[in-house]
Order: structure tokens, then sequence, then C-alpha cells
């Protein structure tokens, strides 16, 4: 009897204790400590607490594809200790990412935790905020069985694909491949273009310049375009030699000129996938590199004088819209550091893309006033370029468009025309604060006085070949940019996509360029012959509007396996006949093992292609695979090689070494300084530059 009395007071202390709240990682907890008063505890699942098993399907197909989740290994201690905070627990609140995948981890945590649903409550948050958070608590909501329904369709329908195709691959090819829905678009996208550039057939095609000058002796160019208003394509030497013959002894006179203003407005904040893209082309961030700094800012850092904040609202998003708090927050920074005139007046209306969920606004910075020098000490190098990137892309989107003063010239030649163009940056606007890499690469340069019917002395006429070019290998960014436009995936997609192809070795990737290995060709002619379904790029962006269709209630969840599985598992039975063996042979090297003396090959792994030697296991020699930088070492003449440090930075150092020791982290040009004799190496990156290594010294540039 005295024992159920001791248990009394527990029960008593469960009804009145604190609030429990549950988030996905401990810098998130950290963060939400600062908001919360001491009648709130806050823990962290450590993201997922289930999933399907590794090891089987995990979908009971003849029970209506029922899955089958267990408890992640390792999960156990963590889901013990969450349980006992839970029970005793006066409120449970579930404070995932506020998407599919978040709402599927707080439905995951109330089974797994076993806590009642009326004393359980899912908040949601765009940006981790006081505010923000605070208000998340007063409109606390039950689960959104929708948007869980929505992630176990896309959850198991993805298990489906892999776990039928990839044994295929690995029993027909090698193993430890895998074929996805989403990879395998991807992969086509990429073989597919280079199936474009291996067919393409170039086109001769010519441009006249002449080089002329106005009655004040400033010169311009002026750039062929054809007869009176008829543009004209010079396919070849003769037509050219025609138009020469023509305006060899002409006056080149003025004979229109228009003046006008052009305005340029700035772009909008950033989306998860134009975030991924301009992170590429200006801070060189692989799209997994940029989305892990980004759910750092997102989730809170420590900054100096002010402890652990978010920096930058919710990072999974396809919208460009804002609040009203925020454009109001951004535009009395930009009224107070620049003047009323940098400032827009109203809130841009923003366009909802094609297939757009619009469910969460753009990612901008949570406090607009806070600048990135301001955090500058408080980040890593990285963070803070992010950062920096994201801040200014927000206070450029609110900020008036630049304003040139153009002036278009037309000037007539032996009945031919040639056209002049310049442009003059009169005021900044939001050029001020940021430029894409398009707005730095354009060249803002005026127009000398001109009068019309003002005869121009030519200098020189200058004719010159060209050949059209194939379409260009893709990139990270231009890859996130056609799978956004074509609605393959969703923004949270995109960066596991592009490092699944990469790690499985499909395809390889050389400075920016993405291109398809003998294995990713291979992969792709198999998917492309055998599903030709699942690579198909409408099928799978219907899938995706099928999806949302589930999110907002439009059909149950299973509809689509029961659609999708039986003819699927028809084409898997047929390509199990049908598909005959493939030997995929390493590509060898004229590198000899130094243990062996066999040739070596290069392999791909974890981290990319390195060399092995083709005798494993007997002999087990492996090292990494570097590129020749070109040019010959400054000090044994031996060739230089692109090397990388172990956190991945890139420097270059002899092929010989440990026995030359030459290293540096700019590139050398392979000449000599003429003023001392020391190495001239190439510095910079967009506006490269030849100096002297020398540098302090001697100070040499070019």
């Amino acid at each position: 009897m005295a024992t159920k009395t001791a248990k009394k007071p527990t029960a008593s202390k469960s009804a009145t204790g604190k609030n429990l709240v549950i988030v996905e990682s401990p810098a998130k907890a950290k963060t939400l400590k600062k908001f919360l008063g001491s009648s709130y505890k806050i823990e962290a699942s450590m993201g997922h607490v289930r999933d399907l098993p590794k090891s089987e399907l995990g979908i009971n197909v003849e029970e209506d594809f029922e899955p089958k989740y267990i408890t992640i290994r390792g999960k156990g201690d963590l889901l013990a200790k969450l349980r006992k905070e839970a029970k005793a627990a006066k409120m449970v609140y579930l404070a995932t990412d506020p998407d599919r995948e978040g709402e599927a981890i707080s439905w995951h945590l109330l089974h797994a935790l076993k806590i009642e649903p009326e004393k359980t409550k899912r908040i949601v948050f765009n940006e981790i905020t006081e505010t923000a958070v605070k208000d998340s608590i007063k409109n606390a909501r039950s689960l959104d069985m929708k948007l869980i329904d929505a992630q176990q369709a896309r959850r198991t329908l993805d298990r489906v694909v892999g776990y039928k195709i990839s044994p295929l691959l690995w029993k027909k090819v090698k193993k430890g491949l895998s074929a996805g829905r989403v990879q395998s678009v991807a992969l086509k996208i990429i073989c597919d273009r280079e199936e474009e550039i291996e067919n393409f057939t170039p086109e001769e095609y010519w441009n006249i310049e002449a080089s002329v000058e106005n009655a004040a002796k400033k010169p311009f160019v002026a750039k062929y375009h054809g007869k009176g208003d008829k543009k004209v394509k010079l396919g070849n030497q003769n037509d050219v030699d025609k138009v020469l013959k023509d305006v060899e002894k002409a006056s080149f006179v003025v004979k229109d000129i228009k003046k006008s203003e052009r305005k340029r407005k700035p772009q909008p904040p950033f989306t998860t996938s134009t975030l991924q893209q301009e992170a590429v082309k200006d801070l060189n961030f692989a799209t997994r590199k940029t989305m892990m700094i980004a759910q750092q800012l997102y989730e809170g850092v420590d900054v100096e004088g002010k402890g652990t904040i978010g920096l930058v609202s919710y990072i999974r998003t396809d919208s460009t819209r804002i609040s009203d708090e925020a454009f109001e927050a951004g535009k009395a920074y930009v009224v107070d550091s620049f003047g009323a005139e940098y400032a827009l007046k109203t809130k841009a209306e923003p366009k909802v893309a094609k297939r757009g969920q619009d469910a969460h606004e753009a990612i901008r910075p949570t406090y607009p006033h806070l600048r990135p020098e301001d955090v500058i000490n408080s980040l890593t190098k990285d963070q803070y370029k992010l950062y920096r990137l994201i801040w200014q892309r927000f206070t450029a989107s609110l900020m008036t468009p630049a304003v040139f003063d153009t002036v278009a010239a037309k000037i007539e030649a032996g009945g031919h025309i040639f056209n002049a163009s310049g442009s003059v940056l009169k005021f900044e606007g939001y050029k001020k604060v940021y430029m894409t890499q398009e707005d730095k690469e354009e060249e803002t340069k005026g127009l000398p006085s001109l009068e019309v019917g003002e005869v121009l002395k030519v200098k020189k006429i200058d004719p010159t070949q060209h050949f059209t070019q194939p379409p260009p290998r893709y990139s990270e960014a231009t890859l996130v940019k056609t799978l956004e436009e074509n609605g393959v995936g969703r923004p949270s997609t995109y960066a596991p996509t592009i490092a699944t192809i990469t790690a499985r070795g499909y395809v390889s990737k050389e400075q920016k360029s993405l291109h398809p290995t003998e294995l990713g060709n291979v992969v792709n002619d198999i998917m492309a012959e055998n599903f030709d379904q699942i690579v198909d790029i409408d099928f799978t962006a219907k899938m995706e509007e099928t999806l949302d269709a589930v999110e907002d209630g439009e059909m149950p969840w299973k509809d689509i396996l029961r659609n999708f599985y039986m003819p699927f598992k028809e084409k898997v039975e047929q390509a199990a006949e049908n598909i005959g063996d493939v030997e995929i042979r390493d590509e060898e090297t004229d590198i000899p093992c130094e243990n062996c003396g066999r040739l070596m090959v290069i392999k791909f792994g974890r981290y990319g292609r390195f060399l092995a030697c083709p005798g494993f296991p007997e002999c087990r020699n492996a090292k990494p695979l570097l590129e020749s930088a070109g040019v010959a070492c400054p000090k044994c003449k031996a060739d230089v090689m692109i090397k990388k440090t172990k956190k991945g930075r890139i420097y270059f150092g002899c092929e010989k070494n440990p026995e030359c020791d030459f290293m540096s982290w700019n590139k050398p040009v392979g000449r000599p300084c003429p003023n001392c004799g020391e190495f001239l190496m190439e510095k910079g990156t967009k506006n490269k530059k030849i100096v002297c290594s020398n540098e302090k010294e001697c100070g040499y540039r070019e």
C-alpha cells in the first residue's frame, strides 16, 4: 500500500510538469531556449526516429501497401529519454521543420514516444525569432495528416522504385549501384546533353566590326547588321568579301541616333533553387554544401552580443513571397542606410512559379538590419559568404531599379548598316548592394557624342570567322534550374539527387561541368530501354502534381501505389529476362603501380575518382588521381599537379613530392619573373592577373 502511495505524487507532477518542445537538432534547440521561458524544456530528436527498414522493401504489397516502420538503429536510448520527458510533460509541442518531411518526423515521434494525442500539439514557424516562435505556440494545431500522407506516398514510391530496380543493376552490371525516381531523370538529362554535344555539327558564321571615330577623334566600334532594316547572316568568306567590297571606299555616315533610358529591376529574394544556382556561380559551392550551411544559418548560430539566433528564414521553399513585416523592416533599413530614393514604396507582387507551392516565404534574413559585416566574426568563412549572399539579394529586392542612359546609333556605308550602342549607369539603385554574375559581366560604356549626318573616320574594318558551339554541359546550377523548370522533384531533392549520381560514379565533375561516365551511360541506357516511364520527365513531373493532390486531400495516398505498382512490377520482371550481363571495365591509365608494376585503373569512391591497382585484393595500392596543371615545376621541371587539402582547398604541387617540395596556393604560369627570376603565378578568380610569387619584395605584375 505504501508503494502505491509513493507513486501518486509522480502522477500529480506529470500533470503540472514543464511543457516539452521537440525539435530535430541541438542547434535549433539552443536557439529556441532563448525565446521560451523556464516552463519549457527543449529536446532534439536528431532527425527521423522511425523509417522503413534498410534490409528489406518494408512495404507489405499484399496488405494494401502498408509500410512497416521500425525504430532507426541507435535511437533507442534517445527515445527512452524522450518518452520519459514526454510522460512527465504538461504538454508536448512538436516543432520540426515546416514541410512534409517535418510533419512526418513529428508524426513518427508521436507514435514512437507513445504520447497521448490530446496532450500533443504541432507548432511551425518560418523563421526562428522570438515573435515567430511565440506566435506558433499560440497557434498550435493538430498534426496535418494530408502532409504526412504526401510524405508517405513519396517515401514508399521511391522505396519501391529503388528496391526493385537496384538489385537488377547489381546483378546485371555491378554491386553498389542504385536507381531512383528523380536521380534517373537527372542522369538522363545529363546523358542526353552529352549526346547532343557528340552529334553537334558546327556551322560557320562571320562578324564584321568597324573601328571608327567621330569628329572629336573619340573611337568606338560599330558591328555589321545587314542591308536596310533586314538583318543579314554572313555564312562564309564570299558573303564577307561582298560586304567589304561595298564598304571599302564608302563613307560611314551616322543615319540615325536613338537615346533612351533603360531600367533594370532587382531579382526577387532567393528560393531554394535560385540560392543553389547563385551559390554555385558566385561562391563555387556545391548544392549539398549550400543546403548544409543554409540549414545552420536557419537553425541558429552563436552571434557575439546576441547569443544563439537564427539568421535566415526557412530554406526549403519555391516562393519569392515575403511577409509585410519583413518588407517594412527591410525597407526601413534601406531608407536609413541609403536614402528614401533607393527604397521601393510598395511591395513587389511575386510571380508564382509553374507548379509552385508558395507554402513558405522566400529565403531572407530574419533580422534585415543585421548586416553581414556585423556578424562576420561570429560565422565561419563559408557561413559568412552564404549569409552575405542571402542578405544582399533580399535587401536589393526591396530597392529601386538601376537606371541607364542608352544610345543606339545606326551607321550607313555603301548600302549596308552597322550598329553601335552604349549605356552609362545613371542611378545605381539596387546595384549599390548586390549584383548578380550577369550584372558584373555587363559592360557599361557610353558612345561618344554623335550627330545625324556626321561622317565618321574609319580606322579599321575587322572580319572574324566563328563557328557555332554545341550546347554547354550541365553544371550543378544549370541542372537544378532544368529540374525545377520541368517540375522534377522539389526544392529539398535537388542537392541529394546530384550528390547521389556523383557518389555512384554515374557522373564526374570536371571543373564545374557534369560529364556522364561509361557506367552512367550504361545505367541510363538500361533505364531508358526497360523503364521508360521512370526516366520520362513528364511522368515524373505529373507524379509531383499527384503528390500535391494528396497533400491537398484530393486523393488517398495509397492510390498512387495501387495505380503504379502492377505495371511497374511487370516491367521489372521483363527487364530481368531481357537485360544481359554488362561488363564495365575500369578505365586503365599509363601509371604503373609502385608495388607490383600493373597499370593502375580509375575507380570511383565516396570522394570522387582515385587510382587503384587492378590486382586487388593481392595488391591494395591506391592513391589520389591528380590532374596536371599543364606547367613545369619551377624547381625541378617535372609536372605541376592540381591537388586538394583534406578540407578541399585547391593548391598546386610537384608530381615528384616529397622529393621536390614545390607548393603554391596560386597556379604557376610556367615562366620566371623578368625582374627577380622567381616564378610568376595567376592570382584572382574573376579578374585574373599575373604576379610575381615574390610579391612583397618584387611586386611585378601584368
